[in-house]
């Protein structure tokens, strides 16, 4: 009998076919997974779809991160909008300015305006109190220029309060008629004079409640003659101050007496005279009232009110006035600082 002869081990056809259909499973869904996830480092081929997608990847979201870090910083680095400035007053949506930056804001502007005027001075020429008293109340509704040019013949003929109180009306009218409403401001000088000589010996009070009772004296002409003549300090609300402390947005009162009181609280008191002259300077000769040369304006990066002027430099320098326009000054004898020219004499040029 023949021995049985074993048959080599044969893998049946269907058996084949499944193990085929599994590994071909498999490596789809290694497919699927890799658009999941990305493929380790050692599974993908440098160059291959996989590893371009993935450094793609990395470098859009290392952008975005890098993007990201740097707006923070700069929203952190940036100063806050408080609408002021050059730009901030031109800013729809930034914060309204609080009282505190405000107060700095305006005591800045203070430093600025002493650094450009250093030499800001009255600009009515005076040798006393009287003579002060007197061209101030003869400035209302004119310039001080055209005041200068008046007093000389005014004080030569009536030097005193004595002189003037007694002089006739009809010849002060003819003298100061290049003033204005000279009937008006005859009455007002005669009559302070007249005060003086019979209320006060003829010398002019250093008390701001004695000198508002004269004729034609206000808080304004009264803080004038305090702050120039006698030391005394105070704010000077005349037509440029108004303007100028509401384009800076330090107040919006229109009333002299409430803009006074309010300015009065930002700065020390120490401040109120020569604040006075800085400002009233500054809108003379720089912040007009029609048409302001911000381009030129020194402390334009302070000011909420800047562009409202002309913002070309060249523009701007050519709308200067006084000595910053390189023109003769207001006073016919300035004070021996002073940058630019005296101004002439009446009927002169």
């Amino acid at each position: 009998m023949k021995p049985a002869v074993e048959e080599p081990a044969m893998v049946k056809p269907a058996a084949k076919k499944t193990a085929a259909k599994k590994a071909a499973d498999e490596v789809t869904a290694a497919k699927v997974t890799s658009a999941d996830a990305a493929p380790p480092k050692e599974a993908a081929s440098p160059g291959g779809p996989q590893a371009k997608a993935a450094s793609k990847a990395k470098r859009a979201a290392a952008a975005k991160s890098t993007a990201k870090s740097t707006a923070k910083s700069t929203a952190k680095s940036a100063p806050k909008a408080t609408g002021t400035g050059a730009a901030g007053g031109r800013s729809g949506g930034a914060k309204p300015e609080s009282h505190l930056a405000m107060v700095r804001r305006a005591r800045r502007i203070n430093r600025e305006l002493a650094e450009v005027y250093p030499y800001a001075h009255p600009e009515l020429d005076f040798r006393n109190p009287f003579e002060l008293l007197v061209a101030t109340v003869l400035s209302a509704q004119t310039t001080d220029l055209r005041v200068n040019q008046t007093t000389p013949g005014l004080f030569a003929a009536y030097p005193t309060p004595e002189d003037l109180a007694a002089a006739n009306p009809e010849e002060v009218e003819a003298i100061i008629r290049p003033t204005g409403f000279f009937r008006a401001k005859t009455k007002s000088i005669m009559g302070l004079a007249t005060a003086l000589r019979d209320e006060f010996g003829g010398e002019v009070p250093g008390r701001l409640e004695d000198l508002v009772k004269l004729p034609g004296v206000g808080r304004k002409t009264a803080n004038v003659v305090l702050g120039n003549a006698f030391g005394v300090p105070g704010i000077t609300v005349d037509t440029h101050f108004g303007r100028l402390v509401r384009r800076f947005k330090w107040t919006e009162q229109e009333d002299p007496e409430k803009v006074e009181a309010e300015i009065c609280a930002i700065f020390p008191k120490s401040e109120w005279t020569m604040l006075s002259h800085r400002v009233v300077f500054h809108g003379r000769r720089i912040c007009h009232a029609r048409k302001p040369a911000c381009g030129a304006c020194p402390i334009a990066p302070l000011c909420p009110s800047y562009g409202e002027g002309e913002t070309d430099p060249e523009k701007a320098q050519k709308l200067l006035k006084y000595e910053k326009g390189g023109l003769p000054g207001q006073r016919l004898s300035p004070p021996p600082d002073y940058p630019g020219l005296p101004a002439p004499p009446l009927g002169a040029g």
